[in-house]
This record gives C-alpha cells, sequence and structure tokens, in this order.
C-alpha cells in the first residue's frame, strides 16, 4: 500500500512538473572581450564574468514563482546591469511541455556588427539570428521542448 501511494504522488509530482527534466540555458562568449550576465527574476543573481574567446554560463531552466520567467542580462560593463548600459537579454519561460525562449536588446545594441544567435539542441526548434548584432523586426518569440537546451552564442 505504502509503495502505491508513493507512485502515486510520483506520478501528480510528473503531470504537474512536466514528464520530461528540464533543459539548460546556455550563453557562450565567443568576442574578443569579457562581458557580464545576471540571471534575473524576482531576484538578481551575482555577476557572472564570461571571459574572452570562449566564457560559458549555464543554468537549468526554471519557473519563477512570482515572475514565471527568468532573463539573462547580458552587458559589456561589469556594472552595466545597475548603469544602464546596453543590454542583451536572453529570457525564457518554462511551462509544464515547453520551454518559450526569446532575445532582445534594450538600451541600445551592446553587440552591433556582431553575429548573435539561440539555438537548440533540438534540430526541430528555431533558431534566432541577429546577423550585425541588433534585433531585427518582428517577434522573436520561440518555443521548443522544456527538454531541449537553448544556447546564447555571443560574436557567432
Amino acid at each position: 500500500m505504502l509503495q502505491q501511494l508513493a507512485l502515486v504522488a510520483l506520478a501528480g509530482l510528473a503531470a504537474a512538473t512536466g514528464t520530461n527534466p528540464a533543459g539548460k540555458a546556455k550563453v557562450v562568449n565567443n568576442c574578443s572581450f569579457e562581458v557580464t550576465l545576471w540571471s534575473v527574476g524576482s531576484d538578481i543573481s551575482a555577476a557572472n564574468t564570461l571571459a574572452a574567446r570562449g566564457g560559458q554560463y549555464a543554468e537549468q531552466y526554471t519557473r519563477d514563482p512570482k515572475t514565471g520567467g527568468r532573463s539573462l542580462k547580458i552587458t559589456r560593463d561589469r556594472d552595466g546591469l545597475y548603469t544602464g548600459k546596453p543590454q542583451t537579454n536572453f529570457a525564457y519561460t518554462l511551462d509544464p511541455d515547453r520551454i518559450w525562449y526569446d532575445l532582445s536588446d534594450v538600451f541600445g545594441d551592446p553587440f552591433a556588427g556582431k553575429r548573435v544567435q539561440v539555438t537548440s539542441s533540438n534540430s526541430n526548434c528555431q533558431s534566432i539570428v541577429w546577423p550585425d548584432g541588433r534585433p531585427p523586426a518582428g517577434s522573436q518569440v520561440k518555443t521548443c521542448t522544456r527538454s531541449s537546451d537553448t544556447t546564447l552564442t555571443l560574436c557567432a
């Protein structure tokens, strides 16, 4: 009987959180300069410095209890989040079965002249590509299975 209750509880948990494990949001810095990244939802992470030519960051998708989503905010300045410097925002929202992701700039275009792209570990999911580091017109929102990783590559 106890085993049956445990199985029922696990089945309920799987239904509530989705049956597939959550993937990861990743950032790779291929630029010749370092960048700083903050993971922002209802809280703000400590600053993460991504070294030039290969610095990386990754976090497992989570659903923020207050905002629903998270945004990986990236600037070329170490204090850029707090000083209004140009930011590229790689945002995601985790649903039970899907991950929704988008890319946008605020306060300017920190990677103008550099290729920026978001790709997925799932070849069936759409990419976001900014050939010149500036957002094109139209919606940049894409969706994929929740278990798929998405990777933002700077200076791709």
